[in-house]
């Protein structure tokens, strides 16, 4: 495996008055001190990160102490300009090369003559000819490549276009190379190594936990009302993740009923539409998109207050990538994924029709497991999502299972009834009609099939139809139970499990939570409860300031401050610009901009 080679160069300032005069903060967290120091010491780093943990520091900081320019190699417009309006915003002299970008000569003039710190391509120009020649005639301090899991086939967001950047990294062998990404299982992050030739010893694995969100999981039962009780509980800015492009159009005009601003995203819609929808939740401070996966990594708002899937995700890794984009700030936020047991048999269809070599379904197969395990487990669902990426923590108190406990009952016998129902009703039935032949209802199809005449027609009395849709769902979880090879929605018996034996006793089942209203409080104004009470006024005026200069200025609120920033403002009153400066999140560029308009806010209010 390549190894880069170290060296040293000058600075322009030492990494921790950076830290303090362009980004406003006092001290490094978790693990970015430790990547910056390998990056200025010019060595390859394969950093691991959390979202919300500060990864693009760990580039930004290098490309403003190090002479030339840091080359960001990102995989969407959308993410690219929101983090040059955040890098613009610090003082940062940064500018990107897309499609998008009108100044395209005065930017890479600019390269050339050594006027930027951060250029932001997408793979795709990277990978070019042109584009190596152009960074021939510039001075470049470091390759940063974001979201860096798309390398790798391995990963949940595999983009071709990453695996062929090795040839313009390896034309600067002194230059460093910096990889990126929150989301990354052992097979993944080894392959990022090799594709981008990063040494083994360069991996930096942070911890996963993301403290601040409240992990739930639910079976679909009645979504409208599911959702409002998510939207109830977070009256800030959510995202809602459905199965389709048309189901995303039909919720978003269902939920923008309910006088909340509501948008779709979807690759159906035009570009132009998709941009200005995108534009508009970054702006709001209250609106909800209901999106389809292509509302992905484009994503860098940090006061998302909720995540909701209507289905299950493609794997844990997609599941924690996309709930990462809640409370970026590091305030409260909430997730809840919906999925229902046609939700598992389709995903497993999939899979074993799907042309992939062996290795592969066995890996899939892996990883539908995993995503199972988390949705049906009756402990904590923090550790679930941990112990997959090789992280543990104690039970969290932070997600549905520890604030509430599910009943469990041993499965063995309802697993038999059930088998026994779904192979005497000839494993083509659907998993309402399985239910009730074992409720014994007769209704007129049971009738005319004959099956009010069967052993197992009525011998489930003992449980509900929630309980038996419950037991189904998990049985399918346990791959005893399947969908039909011809996908017309039947159940069938897994052909290992033909009958359970008496002595082969199924799990521990979960019983469902009872049919009441659930304890949520959610993350129900999260900035607004972590303010004291005596400085609530102070921070919806600052937030009211904020606001104004965001609309005058064209810009998200959150590029102008974070919340975090304006709570620690409201409690610490700064009564001079030597005192706003030792307010975390405020540098010197921000202060310059905006210090006079915030001091005059807290003036009045004191």
């Amino acid at each position: 495996m390549a190894r880069i080679a170290s060296y040293s160069r000058p600075m322009r300032a030492d990494p921790e008055s950076l830290l303090h005069d362009v980004f406003g903060f006092e001290h490094f967290r978790g693990v970015q001190e430790q990547v910056i120091d390998r990056v200025m010491a010019g060595r390859g780093t394969l950093a691991i990160m959390p979202t919300g943990a500060g990864k693009s520091l760990c580039y930004q900081l290098p490309a403003v102490a190090l002479p030339g320019c840091c080359i960001v190699i990102s995989p969407l417009i959308a993410l690219m300009h929101d983090q040059l309006r955040s890098a613009n915003a610090l003082g940062i002299r940064a500018a990107s090369l897309t499609s998008a970008d009108a100044d395209w000569r005065e930017t890479q003039d600019r390269l050339v003559a050594g006027e930027l710190d951060l250029l932001y391509v997408a793979p795709e120009r990277a990978s070019g000819e042109g584009f190596r020649a152009l960074l021939e005639r510039a001075r470049i301090c470091l390759f940063a490549i974001d979201e860096a899991h798309c390398v790798s086939e391995w990963g949940h967001d595999f983009r071709p276009d990453y695996r062929l950047l090795r040839p313009l990294l390896d034309t600067f062998p002194n230059v460093p190379r910096l990889a990126l990404t929150a989301t990354a299982d052992r097979h993944t992050r080894s392959d990022i190594l090799a594709q981008l030739g990063l040494p083994e010893d360069g991996l930096i694995v942070s911890g996963f936990d993301r403290p601040n969100i409240r992990y739930a999981v639910q079976p679909r039962d009645g979504i409208g009302r599911q959702l409002g009780d998510i939207l109830a509980a977070n009256p800030g800015p959510g995202i809602v993740y459905a199965p389709t492009r048309a189901a995303t159009e039909q919720l978003a005009q269902t939920l923008s009923s309910g006088g909340r601003p509501v948008l779709p995203y979807h690759a159906g819609l035009a570009p132009e539409v998709r941009a200005r929808n995108q534009a508009a939740f970054l702006a709001s401070e209250d609106m909800v998109m209901v999106a389809t996966v292509a509302f992905g990594m484009g994503i860098d708002k940090p006061d998302v207050r909720f995540v909701a899937h209507l289905d299950l995700p493609a794997s844990i890794e997609a599941y924690y990538q996309e709930t990462g984009r809640a409370g970026r700030d590091g305030l409260a936020a909430d997730t809840l994924m919906l999925y229902g047991s046609e939700d598992i048999a389709l995903r497993g269809r999939f899979i074993e029709e799907s042309d992939a070599p062996d290795q592969r379904k066995r890996v899939e197969r892996g990883k539908l497991d995993a995503l199972l395990g988390l949705a049906e487990t009756a402990g904590c669902r923090r550790q679930v999502l941990l112990s997959y990426f090789g992280d543990r923590c104690e039970p969290c108190g932070n997600c549905d299972t520890c604030a509430e406990p599910p009943r469990l009952f041993d499965g063995t016998i309802a697993a038999q009834k059930a088998l026994s129902c779904i192979y005497r009703t000839g494993e083509r039935f659907g998993q309402a009609y399985v239910v009730d032949v074992l409720l014994g209802v007769e209704n007129e199809r049971i009738v005319r099939s004959g099956h009010d005449r069967i052993s197992t027609f009525g011998i489930g009395t003992e449980h509900d139809n929630r309980t038996w849709r419950a037991i189904l769902r998990q049985l399918i979880a346990l791959r005893l139970v399947g969908g039909d090879p011809p996908g017309h929605g039947g159940l069938s018996i897994a052909t290992a499990r033909r009958g359970l034996p008496r002595d082969q006793p199924v799990p521990m089942l979960r019983a469902p939570a009872a049919a009441r209203a659930r304890r949520r409080t959610g993350a129900r104004a999260a900035a607004q409860s972590a303010v004291a009470e005596a400085d609530r006024g102070l921070f919806q005026a600052l937030r009211q300031k904020r606001l104004e200069i965001a609309r005058a200025q064209n810009l998200p609120p959150y590029v102008i401050f974070h919340d975090k920033t304006l709570i620690e403002l409201a409690a610490a009153k700064p009564s001079s610009r030597a005192e706003m400066a030792d307010v975390p999140g405020v540098g010197e560029a921000k202060l310059d901009r905006y210090g006079p308009a915030f001091l005059a806010v807290i003036a009045e209010h004191a």
